[in-house]
């Protein structure tokens, strides 16, 4: 190797320990006892309460009411991860093939109104989405929680682009065997398009799994928490009571928290790379 691909390589194996680091140290810490991290502070490598940790994490009810488990918790984060993805993915695609394909009046000023709603972040509308969502009674549900955030000018952007890349001799052979509108998105469309699904449900998976605001507006009943506000009533209750802080416990969620969204970035790796690629064609 020349000196300055064994740069390279040094330089990159920094940065993956400066980002690993921190997990490891949560995961090996999340495996000791508190009076362990108490007296010793935080660990580099694991300790023998592995098996007690994360089984009271899982299991131990906790919330205002005590009536929230960590199961519970990454059950909601995963409804919603699911049908946030989901969501997004089938209306992106129905409107990025209506303006493709369609090819009406004022189709490509319709999609920069589209686009530019990415100038309105979630915070700036969560006032009346909030008070639309209470006046249909859907607080508390996994409806409100998913259907008011499934609009998705990202996902629109990405699909448009990889239905322009389509050859339009597709879409002749397709009127040419007699096909309609919709055999032609759901027989050939569709099969075309299972990289760029595959990149676009990463994103907005481990979006809809990192909501924090949203699921904490939504929700006052402690069954309907999302991990990542389990993660932060974690912290706020470590030095309540008399006993030792409860910090392992605390970085026991916080590994349980990243799990998820990593085993999916790996799953669709490759899929998403290709993805990617694809709608830049």
């Amino acid at each position: 190797m020349k000196p300055r691909q064994i740069i390279d390589h040094i330089v990159l194996i920094l940065g993956c320990l400066f980002m690993v680091l921190p997990v490891w140290i949560a995961l090996t810490s999340s495996t000791h006892s508190a009076e362990t991290l108490f007296r010793e502070g935080l660990q580099l490598w694991f300790g023998d309460q592995f098996v007690e940790n994360y089984r009271a994490v899982l299991l131990e009810q906790g919330g205002v009411t005590k009536t929230s488990t960590a199961l519970r918790m990454l059950f909601n984060s995963l409804i919603l991860g699911l049908g946030f993805a989901v969501g997004k993915i089938v209306i992106s695609m129905l409107a990025a093939y209506a303006i493709v394909y369609f090819r009406f009046k004022m189709a490509e000023f319709l999609f920069w109104i589209i686009f530019l709603t990415l100038l309105l972040p979630l915070e700036v509308r969560i006032v009346p989405s909030y008070a639309v969502v209470a006046q249909l009674g859907l607080l508390n549900t996994y409806t409100g929680l998913i259907v008011p955030l499934i609009a998705s000018a990202t996902g629109t952007f990405f699909f448009r682009q990889f239905f322009k890349s389509v050859p339009d001799e597709l879409l002749e052979a397709a009127r040419i065997d007699g096909a309609g509108p919709i055999r032609f998105f759901i027989d050939i469309l569709l099969p075309l398009s299972k990289t760029m699904m595959a990149a676009i449900f990463i994103i907005m998976f481990v979006t809809g799994w990192n909501q924090y605001l949203w699921p904490l507006i939504m929700t006052t009943d402690d069954s309907m928490y999302t991990i990542v506000i389990g993660i932060k009533q974690a912290f706020q209750v470590l030095y309540e009571g008399g006993e030792l802080p409860r910090v392992q416990e605390a970085f026991a969620l916080t590994i349980l928290a990243v799990l998820p969204p990593v085993l999916v970035v790996l799953f669709f790796q490759r899929w998403f790379v290709r993805g990617l690629l694809e709608s830049e064609k």
